[in-house]
């Protein structure tokens, strides 16, 4: 089932960086918009994106081309889960 709503989308990016990169769901939950992710997780480098965005784009019922992704994808949660909103809801 694809989500919906921009919440139920935060909720899937939250749930799959948990189960993707092993984090505990109670620090994932206290991710604000604003939390910085690659580089600042070492759990997510780079082996790991590709697992994440595959996952996403699993779970979105999306497709991520190579060229939709750049540094800024990453950078926070608040801007991985408007990447995944903006192609989720197009």
């Amino acid at each position: 089932m694809v989500p919906e709503g921009r919440q139920e989308i935060e909720d899937t990016v939250r749930a799959t960086l948990c189960d993707v990169l092993g984090l505990a769901p109670e620090r994932v939950a206290d991710f604000a918009p604003e939390t910085p992710l690659f580089g600042a997780l070492p759990e997510l480098d780079s082996m790991a994106v590709a697992g994440l965005l595959t996952e996403l784009e699993d779970r979105l019922g999306i497709l991520i081309e190579d060229d939709d992704v750049d540094g800024d994808t990453l950078e926070t949660f608040g801007a991985l889960t408007r990447f995944a909103s903006a192609k989720a809801l197009q």
